[in-house]
């Protein structure tokens, strides 16, 4: 028994969950739409450039948020499940999902996008334990900030880190499954690392290091 790991966005879905929801709240209104999407774009491109501020992007993903109340909130991520994520869950991903799960594997996502986004999501390939980008609550509403160290780059290793302490587990015989460049410094640190649909940063870099390299789409 050993521990699967799993990035979300474009390895488990096949897209971005952080941006479709970006275009979600444009698509009801939710936020000013040429702004908002401009923004999007701007931090997807710095995104696979590498370059991405994790700090000042979570902020601005998750600041909508604040602007209502709980049970709204609950509602339109609903309908976002249902428009945006369901058409791209990819029946390979719960068939490599599965195999981990017979073999006795405890499966993890970590995650750069928002635990609110993506918590459901992991729930729909019968995923329990996630690592992701962790919006402030005070008095039962979202404040817009972020609070812990963002789950991205080098941050995933040292939340990993701090929930293998907490939950006993190590990473003898792990894996990691991964689309994305931004994710090396895990990659490197888990016995058997694999390149997910990789974008050409990472393609290259797998290639270079011998990994396997798969496709679920």
């Amino acid at each position: 028994m050993s521990l699967a790991i799993f990035d979300m966005d474009n390895t488990l879905i096949g897209g971005d969950s952080d941006y479709l929801w970006g275009e979600f709240l444009c698509d009801i209104g939710a936020v000013d739409a040429q702004f908002h999407r401009e923004k999007n774009e701007h931090y997807f491109q710095q995104y696979n450039l590498g370059t991405l501020d994790i700090q000042e992007y979570s902020e601005f993903a998750i600041e909508p948020l604040s602007r209502f109340s709980m049970g709204e909130l609950t509602s339109m991520h609903a309908q976002f499940i249902t428009e945006k994520i369901k058409p791209i869950i990819l029946d390979k991903a719960q068939q490599l999902i599965d195999k981990h799960k017979s073999q006795g594997d405890t499966i993890l996502v970590i995650t750069a996008t928002s635990r609110f986004v993506t918590e459901a999501i992991a729930n729909l390939y019968g995923i329990d334990n996630i690592l992701a980008i962790e919006a402030e609550i005070v008095d039962g509403c979202y404040t817009g900030k972020i609070v812990g160290i963002p789950t991205y780059a080098s941050g995933k290793v040292d939340n990993l880190m701090l929930w293998l302490d907490e939950h006993g587990e190590t990473l003898e015989g792990s894996s990691f499954y991964s689309d994305s460049h931004n994710d090396i410094p895990l990659l490197d640190v888990v016995d058997h690392p694999v390149a997910v649909n990789p974008n050409d940063a990472l393609r290259a870099y797998a290639e270079d290091k011998n990994w396997p390299i798969l496709d679920l789409r």
